[in-house]
């Protein structure tokens, strides 16, 4: 499982790499990228004519530090290894998803009764909880509380970033990827292809977002619908502990259903609003982030609204179920 996720993070540097500088690595190991990348760079921002694709690719790279492709493919690295960029526990390098089932065990007794299938996906939305957990805080502060996406008179807000804003993002990588990795290898026991192509959209922007140092307000909008992750993950876990009458199950579904409306729903209508008043600042993302950031949100929009659908015929369902009994 660990060489299948190595495998797969050191694919995506291989791409990066290869799209911000024409230049391919290759596929083995990420800190073996590192000289790669390095003298990518100094030929790409070195004896290169102004305009046509060369521009191009000198114009990112300049906005790329070196040391920025050295942490993300640290970040990889790490999450190869087991570790997930989440906790490393010592004498034991437990993941968040081993610690899981080890909770589980101890303080649910139900837990032993469920089926191998049941209990890897039991263990693998534990580790989704917790990404979502972090990853909702970290955004609610960077938009809400912090000051970092004030316009000022040096950077504008599409061009704003910070260490945190950066590790959050990391953090976020390291998950979608050691996620990725687990259901395409347990495919589909743990997902169809709608999570495959959620998570490699998520990834494909987050990487771009940190690489370039742009358009991380938006990055954050859309990392905080994680917040319906928890609702979620208790609502699969409740069904699987044939608990599915209980008055938490309805409890919690309309608390999904509503803040599924808010979060993923409402909060998208603003981003798109945003978008269309600061189009001048969405402009002078650098190209590739451009027209992502104009492709993907709508995807991701949709995706949630089909997923909205159903939440609200699986809570209709239940409500009308609750008040036959």
């Amino acid at each position: 499982m660990h060489l299948f996720t190595m495998f797969l993070s050191s694919l995506l540097n291989h791409f990066i790499n290869l799209a911000l500088t024409g230049q391919a690595t290759s596929i083995y190991f990420p800190l073996a990228t590192y000289s790669s990348v390095g003298s990518a760079t100094v030929n790409a921002s070195q004896g290169k004519e102004k305009g046509g694709k060369d521009h191009i690719k000198t114009e990112l790279m300049d906005m790329v530090p070196i040391k920025k492709l050295q942490w993300l493919s640290s970040v990889f690295c790490v999450d190869a290894n087991g570790i997930v960029v989440l906790m490393e526990f010592r004498g034991g390098g437990l993941m968040v998803y081993d610690l899981t089932g080890a909770i589980s065990a101890s303080f649910f007794k139900g837990y032993s009764k469920l089926s191998n299938k049941e209990k890897l996906e039991w263990n693998n939305r534990g580790f989704s909880t917790f990404h979502s957990v972090v990853v909702a805080a970290g955004s609610l502060y960077l938009l809400l509380f912090s000051d970092l996406f004030i316009d000022s008179e040096d950077v504008l807000f599409i061009n704003k970033s910070s260490t945190l804003s950066e590790t959050i993002m990391g953090v976020s990588i390291g998950y979608f990827l050691s996620d990725l990795a687990m259901i395409i290898y347990n495919y589909p026991a743990l997902g169809g292809i709608e999570y495959i192509l959620h998570h490699g959209l998520s990834m494909f922007s987050i990487v771009q977002s940190l690489l370039s140092g742009q358009a991380q307000f938006y990055i954050f909008i859309v990392l905080f619908t994680e917040i319906t992750t928890p609702f979620v993950n208790l609502r699969w876990r409740l069904d699987a502990a044939g608990l599915k009458n209980s008055k938490l199950y309805i409890y919690n579904g309309v608390a999904l259903f509503i803040g599924w409306l808010v979060a993923r729903i409402i909060l998208f209508v603003f981003l798109f609003f945003h978008m269309f008043v600061h189009f001048d600042q969405v402009k002078k993302v650098y190209w590739l982030g451009f027209y992502s950031l104009i492709a993907i949100p709508p995807v991701l929009s949709l995706m949630n609204l089909f997923w909205f659908w159903k939440i609200a015929r699986g809570m209709i369902k239940t409500l009308r179920k609750s008040k036959q009994t």
